[in-house]
């Protein structure tokens, strides 16, 4: 086994948070679970797979991740969110990879993204990856209270590892959308505090443009229905996020 340490996040994750755990049994002696306020069955499914709980305030998610990876045993770290569940492949890769001799990279992942049972494979969702083993030493997460990044430096080398991380983000369009809905409402802020503007003429022609390439130019007709509410959705959250920074622009806030 790879000294490799797993950090996720959690606020209410009742639903998807044992299928995550789950997965990567066999894979991590050191579970760390940074929860804001959990008032469902989080903290005890976390409990129940032997995680080493940190509880904290809200802190945004580059800082909440952060204070995670301080509280890791071990230097190499595999992020996931609540959702996101492993794959045998991945697991296998993630148990065999020489870490030690490779501390100057970090290991790009590949995802499947579902609603309900179903994966979407084309739109937006489609050839999906993310950078999401690293060692701490050489990378943090910034600051970002959404849509956080990782800071990499230069010296350091993005390598592929295969298999797949499956990612539940949508039980239902319904859940999902109230989850879009709140993202948009933090970008449009963080978007506000970096001193950003939109114009009217953005406002509403992005969300055209974004459904236009996520279900014309992207192929999400190809996955039926479920491609074009996951289109609209996308236009859905573009349009809040703008409407609300134009709206804060107006409030002076």
């Amino acid at each position: 086994m790879n000294n490799i340490s797993v950090v996720i996040i959690t606020r209410n994750e009742a639903p998807v948070l044992a299928n995550t755990l789950q997965s990567l049994q066999g894979l991590t002696d050191d579970l760390v679970i940074v929860d804001s306020g959990s008032t469902d069955e989080t903290i005890a499914i976390a409990r129940q797979f032997n995680a080493h709980l940190v509880q904290t305030e809200w802190l945004g998610f580059g800082p909440t991740k952060n204070l995670g990876n301080l509280s890791t045993r071990h230097d190499w770290i595999l992020s996931l969110d609540a959702d996101e569940a492993i794959d045998e492949e991945l697991k296998n890769n993630l148990q065999h990879i020489s870490l030690t001799v490779d501390e100057n990279s970090v290991y790009d992942l590949s995802f499947k993204t579902f609603t309900g049972n179903y994966q979407l494979r084309f739109g937006e969702y489609a050839r999906d990856h993310h950078i999401r083993l690293f060692n701490k030493q050489q990378v943090q997460w910034d600051n970002a209270l959404v849509h956080e990044k990782l800071v990499i430096p230069s010296h350091i080398t993005i390598k592929k590892l295969h298999g797949y991380v499956h990612h539940y983000t949508m039980k239902d369009f319904d859940s999902y959308s109230r989850k879009l809905f709140n993202y948009a409402i933090l970008n449009a802020q963080k978007l506000f505090n970096a001193g950003k503007k939109v114009s009217s003429v953005k406002m509403y022609l992005s969300p055209l443009t974004a459904f236009i390439i996520n279900y014309i130019f992207k192929m999400g007709f190809l996955d039926g229905w479920r491609g074009y509410v996951a289109a609209r959705l996308s236009a859905f959250y573009t349009f809040l996020k703008y409407a609300h920074l134009k709206e804060l622009w107006q409030r002076g806030q």
